[in-house]
Protein backbone atom coordinates (compact mmCIF):
# COMPACT_ATOMS: atom_id res chain seq x y z
CA UNK A 1 0.00 0.00 0.00
CA UNK A 2 3.12 2.34 0.51
CA UNK A 3 4.46 1.52 -2.43
CA UNK A 4 1.32 2.53 -4.32
CA UNK A 5 0.29 5.43 -2.44
CA UNK A 6 3.82 6.78 -2.61
CA UNK A 7 4.27 6.63 -6.72
CA UNK A 8 0.73 7.88 -6.67
CA UNK A 9 1.59 11.07 -5.25
CA UNK A 10 4.76 11.55 -6.34
CA UNK A 11 3.61 11.04 -9.79
CA UNK A 12 1.19 13.25 -9.28
CA UNK A 13 3.41 16.23 -8.29
CA UNK A 14 5.86 15.29 -10.99
CA UNK A 15 3.47 15.79 -13.85
CA UNK A 16 2.59 19.15 -13.19
CA UNK A 17 3.89 20.96 -15.34
CA UNK A 18 5.69 18.67 -16.91
CA UNK A 19 5.30 18.28 -20.94
CA UNK A 20 3.21 15.16 -21.09
CA UNK A 21 0.48 16.90 -19.31
CA UNK A 22 0.61 19.94 -21.50
CA UNK A 23 0.54 17.44 -24.23
CA UNK A 24 -2.88 16.03 -22.61
CA UNK A 25 -4.26 19.60 -22.69
CA UNK A 26 -3.70 20.66 -25.91
CA UNK A 27 -5.32 17.29 -27.08
CA UNK A 28 -8.04 17.85 -25.03
CA UNK A 29 -8.74 21.46 -27.56
CA UNK A 30 -9.25 19.13 -30.32
CA UNK A 31 -10.39 16.01 -29.60
CA UNK A 32 -12.93 14.93 -26.88
CA UNK A 33 -11.31 14.66 -23.40
CA UNK A 34 -12.64 11.21 -22.81
CA UNK A 35 -10.75 10.28 -26.44
CA UNK A 36 -8.16 12.12 -24.67
CA UNK A 37 -8.14 10.48 -21.83
CA UNK A 38 -8.33 7.27 -22.50
CA UNK A 39 -5.52 7.43 -25.08
CA UNK A 40 -3.15 8.64 -21.68
CA UNK A 41 -4.07 5.67 -20.05
CA UNK A 42 -2.79 3.12 -22.67
CA UNK A 43 0.53 5.11 -23.86
CA UNK A 44 0.69 5.43 -19.53
CA UNK A 45 0.01 1.82 -19.12
CA UNK A 46 2.07 0.63 -21.12
CA UNK A 47 5.23 3.60 -20.76
CA UNK A 48 4.97 2.50 -17.03
CA UNK A 49 4.78 -1.01 -17.14
CA UNK A 50 8.00 -1.05 -19.22
CA UNK A 51 9.73 1.32 -16.43
CA UNK A 52 8.42 -0.66 -13.64
CA UNK A 53 10.07 -3.65 -15.35
CA UNK A 54 13.07 -1.83 -15.16
CA UNK A 55 12.91 -0.45 -12.05
CA UNK A 56 12.82 -3.68 -10.54
CA UNK A 57 15.15 -5.19 -12.51
CA UNK A 58 17.80 -2.45 -11.30
CA UNK A 59 16.69 -3.56 -7.57
CA UNK A 60 17.88 -6.66 -7.93
CA UNK A 61 20.94 -6.47 -9.68
CA UNK A 62 22.06 -3.41 -7.71
CA UNK A 63 23.04 -3.44 -3.88
CA UNK A 64 20.15 -1.75 -1.78
CA UNK A 65 22.37 1.09 0.19
CA UNK A 66 23.18 2.23 -3.59
CA UNK A 67 19.81 2.01 -4.47
CA UNK A 68 19.03 3.74 -1.75
CA UNK A 69 21.40 6.90 -2.36
CA UNK A 70 20.11 7.46 -6.11
CA UNK A 71 16.68 7.07 -5.58
CA UNK A 72 17.35 10.22 -3.22
CA UNK A 73 19.49 12.07 -5.54
CA UNK A 74 17.36 11.61 -8.27
CA UNK A 75 13.92 13.28 -6.83
CA UNK A 76 16.39 16.01 -5.94
CA UNK A 77 16.99 16.47 -9.66
CA UNK A 78 13.56 15.74 -10.37
CA UNK A 79 12.46 19.04 -8.11
CA UNK A 80 15.18 20.86 -10.05
CA UNK A 81 13.71 19.91 -13.18
CA UNK A 82 10.38 21.35 -11.81
CA UNK A 83 11.54 24.11 -11.30
CA UNK A 84 12.85 24.82 -14.74
CA UNK A 85 9.63 23.87 -16.45
CA UNK A 86 8.30 22.71 -19.31
CA UNK A 87 7.21 23.18 -22.75
CA UNK A 88 5.66 21.92 -26.03
CA UNK A 89 8.31 21.32 -28.90
CA UNK A 90 5.54 20.13 -30.89
CA UNK A 91 4.77 17.20 -30.05
CA UNK A 92 0.54 17.59 -30.46
CA UNK A 93 1.36 17.77 -34.64
CA UNK A 94 3.35 14.66 -35.20
CA UNK A 95 1.13 12.51 -35.67
CA UNK A 96 -1.86 12.03 -37.87
CA UNK A 97 -3.81 8.83 -37.22
CA UNK A 98 -7.27 8.65 -35.39
CA UNK A 99 -8.02 10.85 -32.60
CA UNK A 100 -7.33 8.20 -30.48
CA UNK A 101 -4.28 6.94 -31.66
CA UNK A 102 -2.83 10.15 -32.26
CA UNK A 103 -3.18 10.61 -28.56
CA UNK A 104 -2.04 7.36 -27.83
CA UNK A 105 1.23 7.12 -29.81
CA UNK A 106 2.05 10.68 -29.20
CA UNK A 107 1.95 10.62 -25.44
CA UNK A 108 3.63 7.04 -25.31
CA UNK A 109 6.69 8.95 -27.93
CA UNK A 110 6.54 12.11 -25.20
CA UNK A 111 6.96 10.28 -21.61
CA UNK A 112 9.91 8.02 -23.16
CA UNK A 113 12.70 9.45 -20.87
CA UNK A 114 10.86 12.20 -19.23
CA UNK A 115 10.85 12.95 -15.78
CA UNK A 116 7.42 11.25 -14.66
CA UNK A 117 9.08 7.84 -16.51
CA UNK A 118 12.07 8.52 -15.09
CA UNK A 119 10.37 9.28 -11.61
CA UNK A 120 8.68 5.64 -12.70
CA UNK A 121 11.75 3.58 -12.55
CA UNK A 122 13.24 5.57 -9.34
CA UNK A 123 10.21 4.61 -7.40
CA UNK A 124 10.37 1.22 -8.90
CA UNK A 125 13.70 0.86 -7.62
CA UNK A 126 12.90 2.46 -4.04
CA UNK A 127 10.07 0.12 -3.67
CA UNK A 128 11.43 -3.10 -5.52
CA UNK A 129 8.06 -3.40 -6.81
CA UNK A 130 6.46 -3.77 -10.42
CA UNK A 131 2.71 -4.00 -10.04
CA UNK A 132 1.62 -1.32 -6.93
CA UNK A 133 4.17 0.99 -8.68
CA UNK A 134 2.81 0.76 -11.74
CA UNK A 135 -0.75 0.96 -10.85
CA UNK A 136 0.35 4.31 -9.09
CA UNK A 137 1.73 5.82 -11.38
CA UNK A 138 -0.41 5.33 -13.70
CA UNK A 139 -3.23 6.22 -11.44
CA UNK A 140 -1.04 9.54 -11.00
CA UNK A 141 -0.65 10.76 -14.57
CA UNK A 142 -4.74 9.98 -15.29
CA UNK A 143 -5.55 12.26 -11.99
CA UNK A 144 -2.79 15.05 -13.07
CA UNK A 145 -3.68 15.12 -16.59
CA UNK A 146 -7.78 15.08 -15.69
CA UNK A 147 -6.96 17.84 -13.69
CA UNK A 148 -4.77 20.00 -16.37
CA UNK A 149 -8.36 18.88 -19.05
CA UNK A 150 -10.96 20.34 -16.32
CA UNK A 151 -9.22 23.11 -14.89
CA UNK A 152 -7.57 24.44 -18.16
CA UNK A 153 -9.79 23.43 -20.95
CA UNK A 154 -13.15 22.34 -19.53
CA UNK A 155 -13.67 25.22 -16.59
CA UNK A 156 -11.38 27.79 -18.90
CA UNK A 157 -9.67 28.75 -15.71
CA UNK A 158 -5.57 29.87 -15.50
CA UNK A 159 -3.66 26.91 -13.52
CA UNK A 160 -1.09 28.94 -10.96
CA UNK A 161 1.78 27.51 -12.91
CA UNK A 162 4.39 29.29 -10.63
CA UNK A 163 2.82 28.04 -7.44
CA UNK A 164 2.37 24.43 -8.65
CA UNK A 165 5.95 23.97 -10.05
CA UNK A 166 7.36 25.43 -6.98
CA UNK A 167 5.30 23.53 -4.59
CA UNK A 168 6.43 20.29 -6.22
CA UNK A 169 9.91 21.21 -6.53
CA UNK A 170 10.18 21.63 -3.04
CA UNK A 171 8.77 18.80 -1.97
CA UNK A 172 10.71 16.57 -4.65
CA UNK A 173 13.70 18.16 -2.82
CA UNK A 174 12.89 17.82 0.42
CA UNK A 175 12.14 14.33 0.07
CA UNK A 176 15.39 13.59 -1.78
CA UNK A 177 17.16 15.28 0.85
CA UNK A 178 15.69 13.08 3.75
CA UNK A 179 16.64 10.04 1.90
CA UNK A 180 20.33 11.15 1.42
CA UNK A 181 20.34 12.39 5.41
CA UNK A 182 19.07 8.46 5.97
CA UNK A 183 21.11 6.65 3.85
CA UNK A 184 24.38 8.18 3.50
CA UNK A 185 27.49 7.52 6.81
CA UNK A 186 26.16 9.33 9.58
CA UNK A 187 29.60 10.15 10.16
CA UNK A 188 30.12 12.77 6.58
CA UNK A 189 26.90 15.20 8.04
CA UNK A 190 29.44 17.52 9.63
CA UNK A 191 28.39 20.84 10.37
CA UNK A 192 30.21 22.12 7.74
CA UNK A 193 29.16 19.35 5.28
CA UNK A 194 25.43 20.25 5.95
CA UNK A 195 25.53 24.17 5.38
CA UNK A 196 27.96 23.53 2.29
CA UNK A 197 25.15 21.08 1.07
CA UNK A 198 22.45 23.52 1.36
CA UNK A 199 24.38 26.58 -0.35
CA UNK A 200 25.05 24.20 -3.22
CA UNK A 201 21.13 23.28 -3.43
CA UNK A 202 20.19 26.66 -2.61
CA UNK A 203 22.45 27.83 -5.66
CA UNK A 204 21.29 25.13 -8.05
CA UNK A 205 18.25 25.83 -7.55
CA UNK A 206 18.42 29.96 -8.46
CA UNK A 207 20.83 29.29 -11.68
CA UNK A 208 18.12 26.15 -12.86
CA UNK A 209 15.17 28.98 -11.84
CA UNK A 210 17.11 31.37 -14.29
CA UNK A 211 17.93 29.29 -16.68
CA UNK A 212 14.33 28.22 -16.99
CA UNK A 213 12.78 32.11 -16.81
CA UNK A 214 12.96 32.26 -20.53
CA UNK A 215 10.95 28.66 -21.01
CA UNK A 216 7.89 29.30 -18.41
CA UNK A 217 5.27 26.87 -18.47
CA UNK A 218 2.47 27.91 -20.82
CA UNK A 219 -1.05 25.93 -19.76
CA UNK A 220 -3.14 25.26 -23.20
CA UNK A 221 -6.34 26.76 -22.67
CA UNK A 222 -8.89 26.21 -25.64
CA UNK A 223 -10.11 28.84 -27.46
CA UNK A 224 -13.89 27.81 -27.98
CA UNK A 225 -15.29 24.59 -25.66
CA UNK A 226 -16.73 22.56 -29.02
CA UNK A 227 -13.40 20.33 -29.09
CA UNK A 228 -14.20 19.10 -25.69
CA UNK A 229 -17.64 17.57 -27.19
CA UNK A 230 -16.79 15.98 -30.70
CA UNK A 231 -13.68 14.53 -32.35
CA UNK A 232 -12.10 15.76 -35.43
CA UNK A 233 -10.83 13.76 -38.09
Amino acid sequence: MTAFVGSLIFVVLAEMGDKTQLLAMAFACKFRWQTVMWGVLVATAANHLLAAVVGSYLASVVPMSYIKVAAAASFIIFGLWTIRGDTLEGEDKKYNFSPFWTVTIAFFMAEMGDKTQLATIALAVKYNTIFTVWMGTTLGMIIADGFGIIVGNVMGKHIPERTIKWVSALIFIAFGGYGLYENLPQHIWSPAIIIGSLMALAAAMYVVARLGAGRATQFPVCETKEALTSDKD
